[in-house]
């Protein structure tokens, strides 16, 4: 396990996820594409909620507390309950890029760790490295989500204009 590396990782999903929806207007931080999708806003609350009550936590209790087991969270559900949508799109970005500031510090003190220490899950074992690495992985999801948020938003927007000689979406 390369720490350094998946931290470095990390550190540019951040600031990819800083580029992408900074600056962006209200309307276009709200808008979904339909009903079941989530918004720009959205998708930034759930990586602050995230960052707080699930990765880091998850490889802590696993690396530092095993007994404690699993905890649920309901990233579906936080959306809907918290009001993700109604919130402030700057103050998410802010408090989400400081608590991952705050995660990448918490993983360089973390020193020699056992990346396969292992718990039970729901669906399965899962090792502390896997925790890590999903982490990582899991900002990559989400930017591609946010690419085509802001996708879908350009194309409507700019209707009646046709974008195919842009290149294929």
């Amino acid at each position: 396990m390369d720490l350094a590396w998946i931290c470095r990782q990390m550190r540019n999903s951040a600031e990819a996820i800083r580029a992408l929806v900074n600056g962006c207007p209200a309307e276009q931080a709200t808008w979904k594409p339909n009903a079941t999708s989530w918004s720009i806003l959205e998708v930034v609350n759930h990586l602050l909620d995230e960052e707080r009550e699930d990765f880091r936590r998850r490889i802590d209790v696993l690396l530092h507390r095993p007994g404690e087991g699993w905890f649920r969270f309901n990233p579906e559900q936080a959306a809907v309950e918290r009001r993700y949508n109604e919130r402030d799109l700057e103050s998410s970005l802010r408090d989400f890029l400081a608590l991952r500031e705050e995660s990448l510090r918490w993983l360089g003190d973390l020193g020699e760790v056992d990346w396969t220490a292992v718990q039970t899950a729901p669906f399965g074992e899962i090792r502390a490295g896997d925790f890590l690495a999903s982490w990582a992985a899991h900002d990559i999801l989400h930017l591609r989500q946010l690419v085509r948020l802001k996708w879908g938003y350009l194309v409507q927007t700019l209707e009646p204009y046709d974008t195919r000689y842009a290149g294929e979406w």
